[in-house]
């Protein structure tokens, strides 16, 4: 500390430097437990392993705020965008505070820092061929408050598939077609249902990414080879380049974002997903002026990135793409994690209709937030959509945290506490190296080494799920050793010398066991180094079981883990959105159906024209034999030819 602020965390050369992003979650919405699990919470957990580890670590996020979203919520709201924003932000770091994600720096995208390296891109882009202008029609709202371009999903119409009235720009609920909103029949403004939008013409900057696709290829399949990427991150970035690369849109006709650097721009800003992940860099220059360290240095610094796989072109197509089209040297994607989504109770969080559990109410149940950190991490969505589910997680608490973690730590601590040893660790006998008990102790600390070899794999690997199924084992190998020696009163008075060597060495698997899940449950961890009186072990390669020495006096046993009643599953159900809930499944039920029944007509009226076809083929065959040997001289060309 200098001055009362924390010293910089830099790039130290010769040591493995970790730059670690999670997605910028978009400022006017709060988040749900998905969205925590899906990148910030991932995010958190990779970067204090990191950390545990002795990696310089640097972990950066913030409020993505530009963008058409942002500035319509406003008008509807009636303030400004920055009064938006504003409110939003603190609302985001209140949230995350709770869960205890530990950022380094937790800014935001409206900045000088923003404007000045978004242009400088945009500009070096520009100079290097990669830029194009293009004109385009879009949706244009001429109500005299607002007169304005609309973007897709803030135009309202009538389906042209299905006739549903209610299908927006994009996208319709109904069918789940793809649209355009100039298809959208009797089309209207979301904001004023009584205006509707006209087509004009617009002038736009387009990123010309299918110049870029060869460059993109080479640097996706080396990062792909190097780093640790998501299955599904890998699939989605492959299909998007063999798909063939199109140039994309970059400005939106908006008052709200990164002003475009160009005349005759002066009414438009930078569409908000080229500017978005260049946030990373800017939040970063904002926690330091030395940003380029870590983002102009990619000989020394490693970039994690974590996100949930809806966001994965962004980053792995278009701001790569982008860093490659200005010619500088950037530190570049190299493990790229993404989630699936997490569901709640077999549907799908809602805030509007009060449906599963948001950031901000998680701490209404009153349990600790390393209990939720614990079972989303549990639940995390690596590989497939998984469940929140409230019977899951009452039995993660109570047979896992409360009965394995909470039984082994309190259990030997306790032991430590009583009139036996006073609080104080005795020192590990000198044993017979032959004897049954060295043997026992050899193996453990073996054991415990090989559990601690397979986690540091998983971490490295970026496997969080597996990560913390592994230090449940180490924790579960705590109480078979308590178990096996039958630590108790009795060990004490009749086998002093078995008593203090199993007490010495469980003493120090606890402070392995709190390292090791420090990443995952932080206050947890925090409360065992106080029960210990000790500091967080940094987490070693090899495990010797001697960082507790010797007469080293421990603070007073306290419980970790409370028990949660079972009754609280129908309470939390219901309060979190129960009858709610039912309703939506029965609508997504009722929406399924009837896609099935249109996919059986459909599909049985095809037959029926297939087979009226073929009636009508076979009368005709009938009524002139001589079309048989026309037909077989043709079969017979086409043979030759093919």
């Amino acid at each position: 500390m200098e001055n009362g602020t924390k010293e910089e965390i830099l790039p130290i050369p010769g040591k493995k430097n970790v730059l670690i992003t999670s997605a910028l979650p978009y400022v006017n919405n709060v988040p749900h437990l998905g969205n925590i699990i899906g990148s910030v919470l991932s995010a958190d957990v990779f970067s204090r392993y990191c950390k545990a580890r002795g990696h310089p670590t640097l972990f950066v996020c913030g409020t993505d705020e530009y963008g058409t979203a942002t500035e319509t919520k406003a008008i509807e709201e009636q303030i400004t965008p920055q009064e938006l924003c504003d409110k939003y932000n603190k609302l985001h770091k209140e949230i995350y505070d709770w869960f205890e994600i530990g950022f380094d720096h937790f800014g935001r995208t409206p900045t000088t820092e923003q404007t000045e390296i978004a242009q400088d891109i945009f500009l070096k882009l520009d100079k290097n061929g990669f830029l194009d202008e293009r004109t385009t029609k879009q949706p244009y709202c001429e109500h005299p408050d607002h007169e304005n371009f609309l973007a897709d999903r803030y135009v309202e119409g009538e389906c042209p598939i299905c006739g549903y009235n209610d299908a927006r720009g994009d996208q319709c609920d109904k069918c789940g077609g793809l649209l355009d909103p100039l298809e959208l029949k009797n089309p209207r403004c979301k904001l004023h249902q009584t205006t509707t939008p006209v087509p004009r013409d617009t002038k736009h900057v387009f990123l010309l990414l299918d110049k870029l696709q060869e460059q993109e290829e080479t640097w996706c399949k080396k990062a792909q080879a190097e780093g640790r990427w998501s299955q599904n991150s890998v699939n989605i970035t492959n299909d998007w380049l063999q798909r063939g690369l199109q140039p994309r849109g970059i400005t939106r006709d908006l008052k709200w974002g990164t002003a475009v650097p160009r005349k005759g721009y002066e009414k438009k800003v930078l569409y908000v997903w080229f500017d978005a992940c260049i946030g990373y860099v800017s939040i970063t220059a904002t926690y330091t002026k030395h940003w380029e360290q870590w983002w102009r240095n990619p000989e020394n610094v490693t970039l994690y990135q974590f996100m949930g796989k809806d966001n994965v072109p962004f980053h792995s197509v278009v701001f790569p793409c982008s860093q490659l089209g200005t010619g500088d040297k950037w530190t570049m994607l190299n493990t790229l994690s993404t989630t699936e989504y997490l569901n709640y109770e077999g549907g799908k969080f809602s805030k509007s209709r009060g449906i599963g559990v948001f950031g901000s109410s998680a701490k209404e149940t009153g349990i600790p937030p390393d209990v939720w950190r614990y079972f989303l991490l549990l639940q995390r969505p690596e590989t497939s959509d998984t469940e929140f589910q409230w019977d899951g997680f009452i039995r993660a608490n109570n047979n896992e945290l409360v009965a394995n973690f909470g039984n082994f730590v309190n259990r030997i601590l306790k032991y430590v506490n009583s009139a036996n040893y006073d609080s104080v660790v005795p020192a590990a006998p000198k044993l017979d190296t032959d004897s049954d008990l060295t043997k026992a102790l050899t193996q453990h600390i073996k054991d415990a080494n090989d559990i601690l070899k397979r986690y540091r794999e998983e971490m490295d690997a970026v496997h969080l799920k597996a990560g913390i199924a592994i230090a449940r084992e180490l924790s579960s190998l705590g109480n078979k050793l308590l178990q096996d020696n039958r630590l108790d009163n009795s060990l004490f008075n009749n086998e002093r010398q078995r008593c203090d060597a199993v007490v010495n060495l469980a003493v120090n698997h606890v402070h392995l066991l709190a390292s090791v899940i420090a990443p995952y449950i932080p206050a947890t961890a925090r409360a065992i180094l106080e029960q210990l009186q000790a500091e967080l072990l940094i987490i070693p390669n090899e495990w010797e079981a001697s960082s507790i020495p010797a007469n080293h006096k421990i603070g007073k046993a306290a419980h970790l883990f409370q028990n949660i009643k079972p009754t609280k599953e129908a309470e939390w159900r219901e309060l979190f959105g129960g009858q709610e809930l039912l309703k939506q499944k029965e609508a997504d039920a009722q929406k399924k159906a009837a896609k099935k029944v249109e996919k059986d007509r459909k599909k049985a009226e095809k037959e029926k024209k297939r087979k009226e076809g073929k009636e009508g083929v076979e009368g005709d065959l009938k009524a002139d034999e001589g079309v048989k040997s026309v037909t077989e001289g043709v079969g017979e060309v086409s043979l030759q030819t093919s």
